[in-house]
C-alpha cells in the first residue's frame, strides 16, 4: 500500500477544533495507507519548519496539503513549491471558503501552487466550481468524510426551540448572529434554549456573554468538545443553526444531518452547494436574524416541511459516509 505525508494542523491537543488531517489522515489509515504527519507544533513558525523538514525527507508516495484560504496558505505555498524542486507528487486538499478570493487577487501564486500539484481536492461543489471558472482542469470532487456508523439518526417529530450551535468563537462564524437569533426567539417561545459549542479561540468569550446579558438571555456556552461529546449532547436539541459569514464544506452541518437535527444555516460561500434550500435544509441571508428566526418557527409548526428535510437529508448524507468517498480516494492513491 502506498505511502503518504499529510500536511496540516494537527493542533486538537492544544484544545483547537480537529480539521481534515485529523479526521481524514484516520480513515486513510485504517485503510493500509501509511500516514505521517506535520504539523502539531503550536508556534507557527517551528510547524512551518517541521512541515518543510519533513517533507525534503520523506519517501511517501504522496504529499497532501490541507489548503486554506487565509494565513495558513503559506504553508501550502511553502510545501508544494519545495516538493517541486524535490520533484514529490503532492495535492492540495482546498478547505478555505476564501480560496475564491485567493485565485483572484493572488493569479500567479495560486498557479504556482495548483497548476504544477498532481491534482487538487475540492470537498465542495463551491470550490470544483471556483477553480473551473479560472481554468484548472485538475480538480477532483472528493467531499468530507464521515462515518456514519458514529452518528446515531434520533427522529425528531415535534420539534421545540432547542438551538444547538458548534463552531469556533470566531467572527468569521458571526455566533453574534445566534444570540440575536435566540434573542427574538425568546420573544414567542419563552422555553427557548440556546447552546453553543466551540472553543474560544479568538477571545470572543467575554463579549458574548456582556451581548447575552444585555438581551436578558441565558446561554450555555460548553467550550471545545470533541465530535463524540456534542454527538451526545445533541439529544438535548432539535434545530442546528450555522452563522457563518464566510464558509466551505463544514463537516458539521454533514454530521447535524446525521444526528437527525433540522439545520438553518446562512447561505454562503458553498454552503447551497451543499444544502438544498427547503429540501435538505433552511438557508438565510448572511446576518439576516429576523429570516433565520421565521425559518426556525416554520420548522416547528409545519409538519410537511420537517418530513421533506428529513427524508432528504438522510438521503445526501450517506453520500458523505466514508465507505463511498473512499473509493474516489483510491482512484487517485492506488
Amino acid at each position: 500500500m502506498k505511502s503518504l505525508l499529510y500536511i496540516g494542523n494537527k493542533l486538537s491537543g492544544h484544545g483547537k477544533t480537529p480539521t481534515a488531517i485529523e479526521t481524514l489522515g484516520p480513515y486513510l489509515e485504517s485503510e493500509g495507507f501509511k500516514v505521517g504527519y506535520a504539523s502539531s507544533r503550536r508556534n507557527k513558525i517551528l510547524r512551518l519548519l517541521e512541515m518543510l523538514w519533513k517533507t525534503s525527507s520523506t519517501q511517501a508516495d504522496y504529499v497532501l496539503i490541507d489548503t486554506y484560504s487565509t494565513t495558513n496558505f503559506w504553508y501550502a505555498v511553502a510545501v508544494s513549491q519545495l516538493s517541486r524542486v524535490l520533484n514529490k507528487k503532492y495535492i492540495p486538499i482546498l478547505h478555505g471558503g476564501g480560496l475564491p478570493h485567493r485565485l483572484r487577487n493572488n493569479p500567479v501564486l495560486c498557479r504556482m501552487v495548483f497548476k504544477h500539484s498532481y491534482v487538487n481536492i475540492a470537498p465542495s461543489g463551491y470550490l470544483l466550481e471556483a477553480f473551473d471558472k479560472m481554468g484548472y482542469d485538475n480538480v477532483r470532487y472528493i467531499p468530507n468524510p464521515i462515518a456514519l456508523s458514529d452518528f446515531i439518526f434520533k427522529p425528531r417529530q415535534n420539534p421545540a426551540p432547542k438551538i444547538l450551535w458548534v463552531r469556533s468563537l470566531a467572527p468569521i462564524y458571526n455566533p453574534e448572529m445566534a444570540l440575536q437569533v435566540f434573542a427574538a426567539l425568546k420573544n414567542s417561545h419563552p422555553d427557548a434554549e440556546l447552546c453553543m459549542v466551540g472553543p474560544d479561540n479568538s477571545a470572543m468569550l467575554g463579549t458574548l456573554k456582556q451581548l447575552a446579558a444585555k438581551h436578558n438571555i441565558e446561554v450555555t456556552f460548553t467550550g471545545r468538545l470533541s465530535r463524540q461529546e456534542w454527538a451526545g449532547l445533541s439529544t438535548r436539541y432539535d434545530i442546528f443553526i450555522n452563522t457563518a459569514k464566510i464558509d466551505n464544506a463544514p463537516f458539521s452541518l454533514i454530521e447535524a444531518l446525521a444526528l437527525g437535527l433540522f439545520v438553518v444555516s446562512t447561505n454562503v460561500g458553498g454552503i447551497p452547494f451543499l444544502l438544498e434550500d427547503k429540501k435538505t435544509a433552511l438557508l438565510v441571508k448572511d446576518n439576516d436574524s429576523n429570516a433565520m428566526v421565521l425559518a426556525i418557527n416554520d420548522i416547528i409548526v409545519n409538519e410537511g416541511l420537517r418530513k421533506v428535510l428529513t427524508s432528504n437529508s438522510r438521503i445526501v448524507v450517506a453520500n458523505f459516509d466514508w465507505d463511498t468517498v473512499k473509493q474516489k480516494w483510491f482512484e487517485i492513491l492506488v
